[in-house]
């Protein structure tokens, strides 16, 4: 007869999402079991965030030596050592990777099981070692893998996807690549930028699917100063003796040649294997399991999502923040522990970076825009470029959401996104300090507009009929 192994929370899934749903479990006080086949560290540290962050610093430093004419600064012939560009890129890679396979080895081995796991009932789970945990709450947290349809998994070597594209020994002459969600837009400009002849195509019209018009005109006509871009348009992919062949319509037709494809459409959460339909759970359509975001609790069941798997928001600090309220609620089961979501936040390290903060512009919404495109630290710099638009609710001015793609993005953004946290109005924003100069100062410019477009009326003194305080 199989052993069976008892806690009160067992963890399908040792990523970013499932350690730190452990983490908030055991802390909680409960027994856990953390299930993971390799324990070899997260998505981020290795296919993810950190490699593609690699890419990006090289290509960025060769776009900033080939612009050093602007300065006065000239520079000789510059060469781009493909083998060395990628070798730093894994020998860094390799580096945050061991510091988070370093963080799983001191769990207590006795709460780690190496193993896939499957459901056999709501509260059960089958191990492929054929163990069997029996838990009083479940969280899945088995993240999320690039989608390769069959016309690209038919490429064989000579398709890319981001968890292959770090492992090339040189970089390609010729890349396309598809889909220009996060993942492929940052790529492609980061490959262009290193010298690589560069194609994008997509089946639709929207970069990132960037909500305001102006800012997404202003990324494209950026992207496109470094390569090719095809929108609006359906590709077939051919496996060549040198290489790919790619055929597209639509919006435009034509065919080329290129060394290597990379698949940048989308990721899927990994449910496929978990046997679901034996948990009893609802499903979307689209096959995950409905869930409440404030405790991650799939309908009225003991089970909970965490992370890339839930298809909600497939960011690292979401997929933390899921983990965290999951093992709460899982280990406080059936008591929910109810948690107010930070406001949606995601970045594209494009360059400039492009934000996505909050709502979009809504019905009574107003809107205010900073053009980077001449404002004073950023032409210092050099990177006078690009467009931020922010939403504010009216009557007050209360800041909403912001759409940006402008140099110092990342920190811009960090800024917004706190302030929209914090419920600030476009007035009380405008009463901070603003150093000089700074990128930071180009956000008055919309501040203002948004602070005009709101004025907000004062309380009537009744006694004597005038605004207070005027």
């Amino acid at each position: 007869m199989a052993d069976t192994l008892t806690c009160d929370v067992a963890v399908i899934g040792a990523g970013t999402a499932g350690l730190a749903a452990e983490r908030a479990a055991r802390h909680n006080g409960a027994s856990t079991l953390l299930i993971d086949p390799t324990f070899n560290g997260t998505t981020c540290a290795n296919v993810g965030c950190m490699p593609s962050k690699l890419l990006i610093a090289a290509a960025t430093e060769a776009h900033r030596i080939a612009g050093a004419d602007l300065f006065g600064i000239r520079v000789g012939a510059v060469t781009i050592d493909g083998p060395a560009v990628m070798g730093r890129l894994r020998s860094e890679r390799d580096r945050f990777a061991a510091g988070t396979r370093h963080a799983i080895d001191r769990l207590d081995p006795a709460t780690t099981l190496r193993a896939t796991a499957r459901f056999i009932g709501p509260d059960r789970l089958q191990l492929d070692d054929g163990r069997i945990v029996q838990a009083r709450t479940i969280v899945i947290a088995t993240g999320s893998s690039p989608l390769v349809p069959p016309p690209f998994a038919a490429l064989g070597d000579r398709l890319l996807t981001s968890d292959t594209v770090w492992d090339l020994p040189d970089l390609p002459r010729r890349l396309a690549v598809v889909g220009s969600g996060s993942i492929g837009i940052e790529l492609a400009q980061a490959f262009a930028r290193l010298g690589v002849e560069v194609s994008l195509f997509d089946r639709g019209h929207s970069l990132i699917k960037l909500r305001c018009k102006k800012v997404h005109a202003a990324l494209q006509a950026i992207i496109e100063r470094d390569l090719t871009v095809h929108q609006g348009v359906a590709i077939l992919p051919d496996r060549t003796a040198e290489g790919v062949r790619i055929r597209w319509n639509g919006d435009s037709s034509g065919e080329a040649g290129f060394d290597m494809v990379l698949a940048a459409l989308g990721r899927p959460p990994n449910l496929d294997r978990l046997d679901l339909d034996k948990a009893g759970l609802e499903l979307d359509e689209d096959g995950v399991p409905c869930h409440d975001r404030s405790t991650m609790r799939c309908g009225d069941s003991a089970i909970f999502l965490a992370g890339d798997v839930a298809a909600d928001l497939p960011l690292l600090h979401e997929a933390s923040h899921d983990g965290a309220i999951a093992g709460r609620n899982a280990a406080a089961f059936p008591a929910p522990i109810r948690t107010p979501r930070h406001v949606p936040f995601s970045l594209t390290f494009t360059d400039p970076p492009v934000a996505t903060i909050g709502d979009p512009e809504a019905e009574g919404a107003v809107t205010g825009t900073a053009d980077y495109g001449d404002q004073g630290r950023a032409r210092v710099e050099g990177r006078n470029e690009g467009l931020l638009t922010l939403y504010a609710a009216a009557p007050d001015g209360r800041l909403i959401g912001a759409d940006l793609v402008a140099p110092g993005g990342e920190h811009l953004a960090h800024m917004l996104a706190w302030a929209i946290e914090r419920r600030l109005t476009g007035s009380e924003m405008l009463e901070l300090p603003f150093y000089h100069p700074t990128l930071e100062e180009g956000l008055k410019q919309a501040l203002r507009t948004i602070c005009a477009a709101t004025p907000i009326e004062l309380p009537v003194d009744q006694d004597s009929g005038t605004p207070s305080g005027a």
